[in-house]
């Protein structure tokens, strides 16, 4: 199995992704792990790490950077190192690519490079929600594709649940669909015309779900349109940092609860372990015609090793020809 890793993207490349990589190689010595990036840059670095056997670079020129405008970037710097991952995904020299780069750019790599699985009309970001229970959400689409139809988010509903159950083992995931109510006539025209046609889709359809209740994980795969998945995932983000914000001012306000936050270091500690991006790895984009994650733009070591496993989960899990062989039966 060969893993490409787009060794510049990201807010802490290129030590983060290569540090992530050289920590996934220890734990995946059946893969090869191909960094795409500078030679310049890269190289010294896995030099220094004593060159673990399953590592190798693959040379690049050029980096997208994050304010690049995404379908430009990907057209006219074809010698980049996520465009070169994701050609080397297209032509077999690669089963999977990870990238914690400009989003806009990878997505339109996957669309223009990789290329769609026959069938699929919009691919969708797919990452896993931290849930109270450890166990977390998929949740899709949560920026890829801002205006959906009901047809839409259908394919995410089917792709969602066969995604659960091939990688993470899940029988008969329930798919709820991100609505302000949870009674069959709420929302939108988009939710409610996706409600009747979930209701017949082949998947275990439990109805609408709010977004109150997605910490507690009250369905396995969420599905809705990118600009409401992505207002949520931002509100979520930014309450988690504000929560730990004011636990660590409350803390340090005096002698007394110091003391008190030395006794509850460790849970707190658990928690937030449990609620991190990092733990979960990364967003699957679900629908191309090859194995692509999104890891988080502030992705350090840890989740770049994770992302790459969970690329490795998926690769071996035949997700993708999972999803081609629903989709052609259509």
């Amino acid at each position: 199995m060969r893993i490409a890793i787009d060794a510049h993207g990201g807010d802490k490349a290129p030590a983060a992704a290569v540090e992530g990589t050289l920590r996934a190689a220890k734990e995946l010595p059946d893969a090869e792990l191909i960094l795409v990036g500078k030679p310049e840059e890269v190289e010294p670095m896995i030099r220094a790490a004593g060159k673990p056997s399953n590592v190798t670079l693959a040379a690049a020129e050029e980096v997208i950077e994050a304010d690049d405008e995404p379908a430009k970037a990907v057209r006219r710097k074809k010698q980049s190192s996520m465009v070169i991952a994701g050609r080397m995904v297209r032509e077999g020299q690669a089963d999977a690519l990870v990238s914690a780069g400009n989003t806009g750019a990878l997505m339109a790599t996957g669309l223009l490079v990789v290329g769609r699985i026959e069938g699929i009309e919009r691919p969708a970001l797919a990452p896993i929600l931290p849930t109270m229970d450890g166990v977390g959400m998929l949740a899709l689409d949560l920026g890829a594709n801002m205006d959906s139809t009901p047809e839409h988010l259908v394919q995410y509903a089917i792709m969602g649940s066969l995604y659960r159950s091939r990688v993470h083992g899940m029988e008969k995931p329930r798919v709820g669909l991100l609505n302000v109510g949870t009674e069959p006539m709420k929302g939108n025209e988009l939710t409610k015309a996706a409600f009747e046609q979930l209701e017949r889709a082949p998947v275990n359809f439990i109805g609408n779900v709010e977004s109150r209740d997605v910490l507690f994980r009250n369905c396995d795969v969420l599905v809705c349109d990118g600009f409401a998945g992505n207002i949520m995932l931002k509100s979520m983000e930014g309450t988690a940092t504000a929560v730990f914000k004011a636990l660590k001012e409350q803390f340090t306000s005096s002698l007394w609860t110091k003391l008190a936050a030395a006794v509850l270091a460790p849970g707190i500690r658990r928690f937030r372990s449990k609620m991190d991006y990092a733990t979960y790895g990364g967003a699957p984009m679900l629908g191309v015609n090859g194995v692509c994650v999104k890891a988080h733009g502030s992705s350090d070591a840890q989740a770049f090793a994770n992302g790459i496993k969970q690329a490795y989960q998926e690769v071996r899990h035949q997700l993708v020809q999972t999803i081609a062989s629903e989709f052609s039966r259509k």
